[in-house]
């Protein structure tokens, strides 16, 4: 359980830091960070309590679909918040221009190291996060695949963002397209079930939460 709960929250910390990194190369955030961002410029509040409210938001989406949060659940709608809240305050502007080469670097940093985050929040077993909960339990309901409920939740949260002014870009589409087959190479290693499974061709989005 100590393991667990350690993993859980480096998990969480590492995933606020990699939304940092994205944001400081420039060159565009993740889908749901597009819309975090562009509530965050319309409405006066910093990213990270744009983040954790909107986690909220979503976890009430959950009511009707049945899905019950676990302990892992409430910690990520409040940790990588705050986490990126305070990396932003800390380090904001810290690093100047960086020239292409540097935001690239930062972009790939930010890339890996949300894999390694989600693949040790999800490992740990205490719950998926509101997210993660929202496209899977609406899959379940709903029949569909996860994967056309992820592409028309996270592209309406996209262009919703875009439209607000969050930045889109580059990014956005290697993150797309990179993150999936990053969390199957690492999962193995924070997942102890998924690794005695011989791991699959994806690694499921929602663990089984252990919390109650």
């Amino acid at each position: 359980m100590t393991r667990r709960l350690l993993q859980l929250y480096l998990g969480l910390i590492a995933y606020g830091v990699s939304m940092w990194l994205m944001l400081q190369s420039d060159l565009g955030l993740m889908p749901w960070d597009v819309l975090h961002q562009g509530v965050a410029l319309q409405g006066g509040w910093s990213m990270g309590r744009v983040a954790i409210a909107t986690s909220f938001v979503v976890l009430l989406a959950w009511i009707p679909i049945r899905q019950k949060p676990g302990i892992g659940t409430i910690s990520n709608a409040i940790v990588i918040g705050v986490v990126f809240d305070l990396v932003n305050g800390w380090f904001d502007n810290a690093l100047g221009d960086v020239g292409m080469a540097g935001r690239m670097g930062l972009l790939i940093a930010g890339i890996v190291l949300n894999a390694i985050a989600t693949a040790a929040y999800i490992g740990a077993h205490f719950g998926p996060g509101p997210r993660d909960g929202l496209m899977t339990g609406l899959a379940r309901r709903s029949g569909w695949s996860v994967r056309l409920v992820r592409t028309l939740i996270e592209g309406s949260v996209l262009l919703a963002g875009y439209l607000l002014g969050g930045t889109f870009g580059l990014g956005t589409v290697a993150y797309a397209l990179a993150i999936g087959p990053l969390i199957q190479a690492v999962l193995p290693v924070f997942d102890r079930d998924y690794r005695k499974a011989g791991g699959g061709d994806t690694p499921a989005p929602e663990p089984v939460s252990e919390s109650g």
